[in-house]
């Protein structure tokens, strides 16, 4: 289990991809103001 195991979070690093272990980019779920905005714009 090390930098080149591809399943570990360290693996992951050293291969410079993103998976279960290691998220890209975490999706913000929009605040409840901001779906009232949204929704008074329209």
């Amino acid at each position: 289990m090390g930098k080149g195991d591809r399943k570990t979070r360290k693996g992951k690093i050293a291969n410079k991809s993103y998976g279960v272990r290691r998220p890209g980019h975490i999706k913000r779920k929009p605040t409840l103001e901001e779906k009232i905005r949204v929704d008074k714009k329209i």
